[in-house]
Protein backbone atom coordinates (compact mmCIF):
# COMPACT_ATOMS: atom_id res chain seq x y z
CA UNK A 1 0.00 0.00 0.00
CA UNK A 2 1.28 3.28 -0.87
CA UNK A 3 1.16 6.39 1.40
CA UNK A 4 -1.64 8.92 1.18
CA UNK A 5 -2.71 10.81 -2.10
CA UNK A 6 -4.79 13.95 -1.49
CA UNK A 7 -7.45 13.69 -4.28
CA UNK A 8 -8.90 17.15 -3.77
CA UNK A 9 -7.82 20.21 -1.69
CA UNK A 10 -8.34 23.74 -0.82
CA UNK A 11 -9.41 25.11 -4.63
CA UNK A 12 -8.54 21.57 -6.54
CA UNK A 13 -12.16 21.41 -6.16
CA UNK A 14 -13.11 21.93 -10.05
CA UNK A 15 -15.52 20.38 -11.44
CA UNK A 16 -17.83 19.68 -8.33
CA UNK A 17 -21.30 20.68 -8.76
CA UNK A 18 -24.69 21.12 -6.65
CA UNK A 19 -27.47 18.24 -6.52
CA UNK A 20 -30.26 19.13 -4.32
CA UNK A 21 -33.76 17.56 -3.38
CA UNK A 22 -35.33 18.89 -6.65
CA UNK A 23 -34.93 16.68 -8.57
CA UNK A 24 -37.14 14.28 -6.85
CA UNK A 25 -39.59 17.15 -6.11
CA UNK A 26 -38.29 18.44 -3.24
CA UNK A 27 -37.27 22.27 -2.58
CA UNK A 28 -34.05 22.77 -0.48
CA UNK A 29 -31.57 24.65 -2.26
CA UNK A 30 -27.72 24.57 -1.61
CA UNK A 31 -24.89 25.32 -3.96
CA UNK A 32 -21.02 24.43 -3.91
CA UNK A 33 -18.14 27.00 -4.00
CA UNK A 34 -14.88 26.74 -4.73
CA UNK A 35 -12.66 28.43 -2.35
CA UNK A 36 -8.74 29.12 -1.09
CA UNK A 37 -9.96 26.85 2.00
CA UNK A 38 -11.89 24.23 0.40
CA UNK A 39 -15.21 23.26 -1.55
CA UNK A 40 -18.13 25.18 0.54
CA UNK A 41 -21.78 23.65 0.82
CA UNK A 42 -24.13 26.57 1.41
CA UNK A 43 -28.14 26.98 1.03
CA UNK A 44 -31.16 25.72 2.81
CA UNK A 45 -32.56 22.47 3.76
CA UNK A 46 -36.77 21.58 4.03
CA UNK A 47 -37.43 18.21 4.54
CA UNK A 48 -40.72 17.96 3.38
CA UNK A 49 -40.87 16.36 -0.20
CA UNK A 50 -36.93 15.44 -0.20
CA UNK A 51 -34.89 16.76 2.55
CA UNK A 52 -30.77 16.49 0.83
CA UNK A 53 -28.61 19.08 -0.54
CA UNK A 54 -25.28 17.29 -1.88
CA UNK A 55 -21.90 18.29 -4.05
CA UNK A 56 -20.59 15.43 -6.35
CA UNK A 57 -17.59 15.64 -8.57
CA UNK A 58 -17.74 15.51 -12.34
CA UNK A 59 -17.81 12.00 -14.13
CA UNK A 60 -14.28 10.77 -14.13
CA UNK A 61 -12.72 9.71 -18.01
CA UNK A 62 -11.13 7.94 -17.85
CA UNK A 63 -12.19 6.26 -14.22
CA UNK A 64 -10.09 7.58 -11.14
CA UNK A 65 -8.06 4.76 -10.14
CA UNK A 66 -7.34 4.04 -6.22
CA UNK A 67 -6.90 0.52 -6.11
CA UNK A 68 -3.67 0.60 -4.04
CA UNK A 69 -5.04 2.37 -1.63
CA UNK A 70 -7.44 1.01 1.43
CA UNK A 71 -9.52 4.12 2.61
CA UNK A 72 -11.06 7.54 1.87
CA UNK A 73 -10.20 10.47 4.20
CA UNK A 74 -12.38 13.46 4.74
CA UNK A 75 -11.62 16.17 5.99
CA UNK A 76 -15.02 18.28 6.98
CA UNK A 77 -16.07 21.13 9.13
CA UNK A 78 -19.51 19.72 9.12
CA UNK A 79 -21.82 21.51 12.16
CA UNK A 80 -22.61 18.88 13.80
CA UNK A 81 -24.11 17.13 10.70
CA UNK A 82 -24.37 13.47 10.32
CA UNK A 83 -23.09 12.79 6.25
CA UNK A 84 -23.48 10.11 3.81
CA UNK A 85 -20.02 9.81 1.25
CA UNK A 86 -21.34 8.03 -2.16
CA UNK A 87 -18.73 6.62 -4.31
CA UNK A 88 -19.95 5.36 -8.60
CA UNK A 89 -17.93 3.16 -9.79
CA UNK A 90 -17.94 1.22 -13.14
CA UNK A 91 -19.57 -1.96 -13.25
CA UNK A 92 -18.52 -5.19 -15.12
CA UNK A 93 -21.91 -5.69 -16.10
CA UNK A 94 -22.23 -4.07 -18.87
CA UNK A 95 -23.43 -0.85 -17.34
CA UNK A 96 -26.76 -2.37 -16.32
CA UNK A 97 -26.02 -0.39 -12.83
CA UNK A 98 -26.63 2.70 -14.15
CA UNK A 99 -30.15 1.66 -15.27
CA UNK A 100 -30.98 1.39 -11.68
CA UNK A 101 -33.23 4.80 -11.23
CA UNK A 102 -30.99 7.04 -8.88
CA UNK A 103 -27.65 4.72 -9.75
CA UNK A 104 -25.45 2.25 -7.57
CA UNK A 105 -23.65 4.22 -4.67
CA UNK A 106 -21.26 2.95 -2.08
CA UNK A 107 -22.15 4.55 0.49
CA UNK A 108 -21.14 5.44 4.42
CA UNK A 109 -22.62 7.51 7.01
CA UNK A 110 -20.97 9.89 9.34
CA UNK A 111 -21.01 12.38 11.73
CA UNK A 112 -19.46 15.39 12.41
CA UNK A 113 -18.29 17.82 15.32
CA UNK A 114 -20.33 20.96 15.90
CA UNK A 115 -17.35 22.75 15.94
CA UNK A 116 -13.96 22.82 13.90
CA UNK A 117 -12.60 19.89 11.57
CA UNK A 118 -13.36 16.54 11.53
CA UNK A 119 -11.32 13.87 10.30
CA UNK A 120 -13.19 10.62 9.05
CA UNK A 121 -11.53 7.55 7.86
CA UNK A 122 -13.65 5.38 5.28
CA UNK A 123 -11.75 1.70 4.61
CA UNK A 124 -13.26 0.90 1.33
CA UNK A 125 -14.28 -2.44 3.00
CA UNK A 126 -17.04 -0.38 5.13
CA UNK A 127 -18.60 1.32 2.17
CA UNK A 128 -22.15 -0.39 1.23
CA UNK A 129 -23.93 -0.70 -1.79
CA UNK A 130 -27.26 0.90 -1.91
CA UNK A 131 -29.96 2.73 -4.16
CA UNK A 132 -31.91 6.00 -3.02
CA UNK A 133 -30.81 5.35 0.42
CA UNK A 134 -31.75 1.78 0.16
CA UNK A 135 -29.42 -0.98 1.15
CA UNK A 136 -28.74 -3.26 -2.00
CA UNK A 137 -28.78 -6.96 -0.95
CA UNK A 138 -27.36 -8.11 -4.85
CA UNK A 139 -23.85 -9.06 -4.02
CA UNK A 140 -21.86 -5.89 -6.30
CA UNK A 141 -18.50 -5.54 -5.47
CA UNK A 142 -17.15 -2.10 -4.69
CA UNK A 143 -14.14 -1.37 -7.81
CA UNK A 144 -12.02 1.18 -6.58
CA UNK A 145 -10.10 0.88 -9.98
CA UNK A 146 -13.10 1.84 -11.57
CA UNK A 147 -14.25 4.98 -9.46
CA UNK A 148 -16.48 7.50 -11.75
CA UNK A 149 -17.82 9.80 -8.92
CA UNK A 150 -17.85 10.76 -5.46
CA UNK A 151 -20.44 12.72 -3.78
CA UNK A 152 -20.99 14.41 -0.12
CA UNK A 153 -24.77 14.32 0.91
CA UNK A 154 -26.63 15.79 3.75
CA UNK A 155 -30.12 13.66 3.78
CA UNK A 156 -32.54 13.09 6.35
CA UNK A 157 -31.76 9.21 5.30
CA UNK A 158 -28.88 7.41 6.59
CA UNK A 159 -27.45 3.92 5.91
CA UNK A 160 -30.13 1.28 4.91
CA UNK A 161 -33.73 3.55 3.97
CA UNK A 162 -33.21 4.63 8.13
CA UNK A 163 -33.37 7.98 9.27
CA UNK A 164 -30.65 10.22 9.77
CA UNK A 165 -30.26 11.31 13.64
CA UNK A 166 -28.05 13.85 12.78
CA UNK A 167 -30.45 15.20 10.74
CA UNK A 168 -31.25 19.25 10.34
CA UNK A 169 -33.29 21.06 8.02
CA UNK A 170 -32.69 25.14 7.85
CA UNK A 171 -29.79 26.99 6.93
CA UNK A 172 -26.52 24.76 5.79
CA UNK A 173 -22.46 26.01 5.36
CA UNK A 174 -20.27 23.12 5.39
CA UNK A 175 -17.09 23.14 3.98
CA UNK A 176 -15.12 20.07 2.54
CA UNK A 177 -11.24 20.53 3.39
CA UNK A 178 -9.96 17.77 1.56
CA UNK A 179 -10.53 14.20 0.27
CA UNK A 180 -7.52 12.09 0.14
CA UNK A 181 -7.10 8.36 -0.07
CA UNK A 182 -4.43 5.90 1.65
Amino acid sequence: MSNKKVLFQKKEFEGWKTLNDTVMGGSSSAYCENTNSGLLLKGNIIEKAGGFVSCRSSIYKPSLDINEYQSFELKIDGQGRTFKFAVACEDDILGLTEFIPGGLRWIKSFPTKKFGTTKIEIPFNSLNPSVRANKVRFPFKFKPSKIKRLQLLHSKFGDNGLLNDGFKSGPIKILIKSISVF
